[in-house]
């Protein structure tokens, strides 16, 4: 979905349109019955993921009121009623177990969060995290070394948009995103 579709804010961060497909992508939804998605902003990964597969129930984190507005704003506006708005932070209880977690904002607590979407998933689930900060690449993945997890995957996008200048065009920069996809381990025994 073009990022224009969604309704925005000035200081409301929203995952852009090609980081939001390769995370989708990752989430793996196509048999998935319920996601969680943590500091959800705009709410473009709940809504696209929604959109897409009617049978999935989504919850949609979010702490910042301005962001829940648009985010409430953008689920009428598409009509989505397998979202689930839930105002505050995380972690806090969910009843239903996840099949998939997506986190595009941790906040500050990003160990706590690692754990706390690890004890949300099913086994076999899958995490999905996105970054711009370098400190927060890193404090993840050292973190994800001792948790239980398989298929870790990261990757840096880096995407550039064609943009007028002038009688000409030139491919302006968006900042770099890092995205990290694993999976919640198999309990044996």
């Amino acid at each position: 979905m073009k990022d224009e579709r969604f309704i925005r804010g000035e200081k409301v961060p929203m995952t852009k349109e090609a980081v939001r497909a390769v995370a989708l992508s990752k989430l793996a939804l196509h048999d998935a019955r319920h996601l969680i998605d943590i500091g959800a902003g705009t709410g473009s990964v709940s809504i696209e993921a929604a959109l897409a597969h009617p049978q999935l129930q989504v919850t949609a984190i979010e702490r910042n009121p301005a962001a829940l507005g648009l985010l409430e704003e953008n689920c009428q506006r598409f009509a989505c009623r397998n979202i689930t708005l839930i105002p505050g932070v995380a972690p806090l209880f969910i009843e239903q177990p996840a099949d998939a977690v997506f986190m595009g904002g941790s906040g500050g607590n990003l160990t706590q969060l690692i754990d706390w979407s690890l004890a949300q998933l099913k086994p076999d689930g899958r995490l999905v995290m996105t970054f711009i900060l370098q400190e927060n690449l890193s404090t993840a993945l050292a973190h994800l070394a001792d948790c239980p997890v398989t298929a870790l995957d990261c990757q840096q996008l880096q995407v550039s948009q064609l943009t007028s200048l002038g009688s000409g065009h030139y491919f302006k920069a968006h900042n770099p995103v890092f995205l990290i996809s694993c999976e919640k381990e198999q309990h044996h025994g």
